[in-house]
């Protein structure tokens, strides 16, 4: 049976702020690594996406956080500048290391394609700018990393990532418009970075496969969430 999330507050900036919901995994299951999920530009941290994944994960051991960036919060629909989106990320990532019940855990931090991405531009600043919130990350998990915009495979999201450290873990649909997991492959082989791909054969950006797949969207979440807890477990 899903409990309901605790509800949190986070301020972001002067006079910001956001609600985080904190997914708790059972006592006696933890594994003491918490999973931060940043929510996609056009859905909430309530989709049924972000919901699937965050109760996904506390039922396998691993405390969920997921929280709103400050536009979605304020009902506006256009996502923010990339400096507030990064500003907000980092505010949340100060309270889930902060919160009482997670302060031993190790910390993974991504999220859904705009989420996953501004996780990714966080650590890879941290990391040039020799910040300590580095050495923090334990690893990045970007469900549908948007690699580039539809229909402009030129215009490439990927330079920064060459900066990041940490292992990551990249789920991509291989027809996903923003980035098919072959071209995640050749950018991850480009770079050298210190990354896991999981392909979804059929998958879109959301990781919805046809029909002809054989599997229901369900099942196809549950391998997911599967990959995901057996990758973190081995970092």
């Amino acid at each position: 049976m899903q409990t309901e999330p605790e509800k949190l507050k986070v301020v972001v900036g002067a006079g910001d702020g956001v609600t985080a919901l904190l997914y708790p995994a059972a006592k006696k299951e933890r594994a003491g690594i918490t999973v931060l999920l940043g929510h996609g530009a056009g859905a909430n941290q309530l989709s049924g996406f972000m919901r699937e994944f965050a109760h996904g994960l506390a039922a396998r051991g691993f405390d969920a956080m997921t929280f709103n960036f400050v536009y979605m919060e304020q009902g506006r629909h256009v996502p923010d500048q990339k400096a507030k989106l990064e500003s907000c990320y980092q505010a949340v990532i100060a309270a889930a290391l902060n919160h009482k019940k997670l302060k031993n855990n190790r910390l993974i931090i991504g999220g859904k394609s705009m989420g996953g991405r501004i996780a990714s531009q966080v650590a890879a600043l941290a990391t040039e700018n020799g910040d300590k919130l580095a050495e923090s990350i334990s690893g990045l998990a970007f469900l549908g990393y948007p690699l580039h915009p539809p229909g402009n495979p030129e215009k490439l999201r990927a330079e920064h990532l060459k900066s990041i450290r940490a292992p990551m873990l990249f789920v991509q649909g291989s027809r996903d418009s923003l980035g098919a997991a072959d071209e995640i492959r050749q950018i991850i082989k480009q770079l050298r970075l210190p990354a896991t791909l999981f392909a979804i054969e059929g998958g879109d950006h959301s990781f919805k496969v046809p029909k002809s797949s054989g599997l229901t969207q369900v099942q196809v979440y549950e391998r997911v969430l599967d990959e995901m807890a057996r990758w973190m477990l081995c970092l």
